[in-house]
């Protein structure tokens, strides 16, 4: 989990299609880290298992479970377009509120740690940055946990808002120039 002194997403309204905006050249990683072990905390892995199933992705987005991210992530993550990672967001804003968080921004996270995938995705972003090979952007995207006790199943709380949370991620997507299209249920 990540913690932020970000504010909350502001609500907008979004267009049903998700057309893509100016293309952009390059590979994008959609990076859900969290601990499936600790309900909420998990939000971002189960995020991202229900992203391909939701959403048409185009072949440049490369859906990564990160888990409680290692070292080991250095070689998926270097010299992107793009890295979004979605993980549960302490805020301290209302459980269930979306956040969004991008460019200088970022680096205020790692400054306080409180689970251990933050160590280790910190680390692989420094070193990335070291390298001269980091994402080109990075964004983070997660909603306000409600529970961080130990169980594999999502809150009710963070389970409902995980509709608006995928199609944050769409939308984000979208915005980067990558065409996404939801899924057509075949009755």
């Amino acid at each position: 989990m990540l913690p932020v002194c970000a504010a909350p997403l502001a609500e907008k309204k979004t267009p049903a299609a998700l057309a893509p905006t100016a293309r952009r050249p390059g590979r994008v990683v959609v990076l859900g880290a969290g601990n499936i072990l600790l309900t909420d905390e998990g939000l971002g892995v189960r995020a991202i298992e229900r992203l391909p199933l939701l959403y048409d992705l185009p072949a440049e987005v490369e859906i990564i479970d990160g888990g409680t991210c290692t070292m080991e992530m250095l070689e998926d993550l270097e010299d992107l377009e793009a890295l979004i990672v979605v993980d549960a967001i302490r805020s301290g804003q209302p459980c269930g509120t979306p956040i969004r968080v991008a460019g200088d921004d970022i680096p205020v996270f790692f400054r306080s740690k409180l689970s251990p995938h933050q160590i280790g995705l910190g680390d692989v972003l420094a070193t990335l940055e070291l390298l001269g090979r980091a994402p080109r952007r990075t964004f983070l995207l997660g909603l306000e946990p409600h529970c961080l006790t130990l169980g594999i199943e999502l809150s009710s709380a963070i389970e409902a808002r995980m509709p608006e949370l995928l199609h944050l991620i769409a939308n984000e997507l979208a915005a980067l120039g990558f065409g996404v299209s939801p899924q057509i249920e075949t009755a």
